[in-house]
């Protein structure tokens, strides 16, 4: 059987603000069904920022290992490339990135027009939320930037 390889220079990559060890790209948004596709590519080992998941999340995992940490720095899971995980909204923190070869995760957050995602200091204090109209502003940002080069 063959080995595949996922090929992402022909992604548009963004930053979050100032936030590092991770990159994304907003695939998709469906203000009706309250959906967003994304996805995240995770440095290797290096986690990111800490934060809670608010919303349902349905994860595929194109390349490398996507690793999760609690915020004490505890290992939580390691998934491996081709993984499909169902997550539901959760209070506890986490942190992510990749394994060796880092991580490419396909993110769908459903089924809310609140909170999807609260970003937290180390300290767990939040810091900033990411919501439905957050995604499109980034979303309509991106597009913007694409047409214009």
């Amino acid at each position: 059987m063959s080995n595949y390889l996922f090929n992402d220079k022909n992604i548009a990559w963004q930053q979050l603000g100032e936030f590092e060890n991770f990159r994304y790209s907003i695939l998709n948004i469906d203000k009706d069904n309250k959906t967003v596709d994304v996805i995240f590519k995770f440095e290797p080992h290096n986690p990111i920022v800490l934060h809670r998941h608010c919303a349902l999340n349905h994860l595929f995992v194109i390349h490398g290992e996507h690793r999760l940490y609690y915020a004490n720095g505890e290992l939580k899971a390691i998934r491996a490339v081709g993984s499909y995980t169902v997550s539901q909204p959760d209070p506890v923190p986490h942190r992510e990135c990749g394994g060796d070869e880092g991580a490419i995760v396909l993110f769908s957050i459903r089924g809310t027009e609140g909170v999807m995602y609260e970003i937290l200091d180390d300290e767990e204090n939040s810091i900033a939320a990411l919501g439905m109209q957050d995604f499109i502003g980034l979303y309509e940002v991106a597009n913007s930037q694409a047409v214009s080069t």
